[in-house]
């Protein structure tokens, strides 16, 4: 209960958002649940999809209070009631979910109709999936995050969305390429018709690498897309940008830049409603991406 109050009351202040050229990410609040959407993503009448915080969940202490990992130390009990609420609020089937297995690859996974239910009512055939992607109609995808960055994809011409998880490695490996590429073998999609948003996650202001991480873009980026990617402080370190990262990925891949849709929502900036692991470290709970074909 203690927990419940205290995150009530954190909702009395205001959410820190970035300068974003794009329109601004929308905050639902709906049976106490809070999420996050994608204006652009809403508009197509195709899809149903989220962005989870901190709020409107069971889980409590470290995890308090909507946390979507099974395999940090959560009850899973309470865990499993967290993703009832949000498929309550997002009208979707929580046993018709499909939950990625996270380990900063750039692998990614068809998921087709013996899939359903893995990670959540089922256990997983799978390891070191970092990327979904589907044509499924009522499958949500479920992917995780504490800073990491959350690609969504949406091909409205052949109807079919992919969801990946983007660390750092995954950007210089242009994890949003590969999502691409195999929506492009599996679904016929072409880079110029889907529409990508890069989701909530830690931004430039807040996120300090060393010279082998800043080495990696430099050795796989164009000089010109560096200087948008990172600057060194006078200290040695670098501040890296992994919003514009992921951008200049999606445009080097073919989509459209009027398609590629940013988030102004960092998660190092607001802890208090956010999963951060720069911020928290390892006592911690998982936010999640969800994303469904209606």
């Amino acid at each position: 209960m203690g927990d419940s109050l205290q995150m009530k009351e954190q909702q009395k202040t205001e959410w820190i958002r970035k300068p974003a050229a794009d329109e601004r990410l929308k905050l639902h609040d709906q049976n106490g649940v809070s999420y996050f959407t994608f204006p652009a993503l809403d508009q197509t009448g195709l899809v149903r999809h989220a962005f989870s915080t901190r709020l409107g969940g069971v889980s409590q202490g470290q995890f308090a209070t909507m946390n979507f990992s099974f395999t940090r130390g959560d009850d899973p009990e309470r865990v499993r009631e967290n993703y009832r609420r949000m498929a309550d609020v997002l009208g979707v089937s929580e046993e018709k979910m499909v939950l990625s297995h996270q380990t900063h690859t750039t692998n990614v996974r068809v998921i087709h109709e013996e899939d359903v239910g893995k990670g959540i009512t089922r256990e997983r055939d799978y390891q070191d999936v970092d990327g979904l992607v589907t044509d499924l109609t009522g499958v949500t995808l479920v992917t995780f995050f504490a800073d990491c960055v959350p690609l969504y994809l949406l091909d409205p011409v052949h109807r079919a969305i992919g969801l990946s998880h983007s660390g750092w490695r995954g950007t210089v490996h242009r994890m949003g390429k590969g999502t691409l590429e195999v929506m492009r073998r599996e679904y016929g999609t072409r880079a110029e018709d889907v529409i990508a948003a890069i989701g909530p996650s830690i931004c430039q202001d807040c996120y300090e690498v060393g010279e082998d991480v800043a080495r990696e873009f430099s050795e796989t980026f164009a000089p010109d897309d560096q200087k948008r990617i990172f600057y060194q402080k006078k200290d040695g370190k670098y501040q890296l940008n992994l919003w514009e990262a992921n951008r200049i990925v999606f445009q080097e891949a073919g989509v459209l830049p009027q398609h590629i849709h940013v988030t102004d929502i960092c998660t190092h900036c607001n802890p208090q409603w956010m999963f951060s692991h720069r911020a928290q470290g390892e006592k911690r709970g998982n936010l999640a991406a969800f994303l469904c074909l209606k």
